[in-house]
């Protein structure tokens, strides 16, 4: 699964990117539970909890559907 989750965060990626955030793969838990680590400008934005939600989130789900939860870490 850790594999699926990783191509989904390549397809938001460049989002992220430019505007000058990313976001790292923390852990994959055997529970379905993905955490994430938004980095650059991502880390400190007030809309990041939207960014993580209805981006990062979106997109993981969309591709690796057996995904429970996305959390930040």
């Amino acid at each position: 699964m850790k594999e699926k989750v990783e191509a989904a965060l390549e397809k938001v990626r460049p989002f992220l990117q430019r505007d000058g955030g990313d976001v790292e793969l923390v852990e994959v838990t055997e529970e379905g539970e993905v955490r994430v680590r938004l980095t650059g400008a991502c880390g400190g934005c007030p809309m990041a909890t939207m960014t993580l939600k209805h981006g990062v989130e979106r997109a993981i789900r969309e591709d690796v559907p057996e995904v429970k939860s996305v959390t930040a870490v």
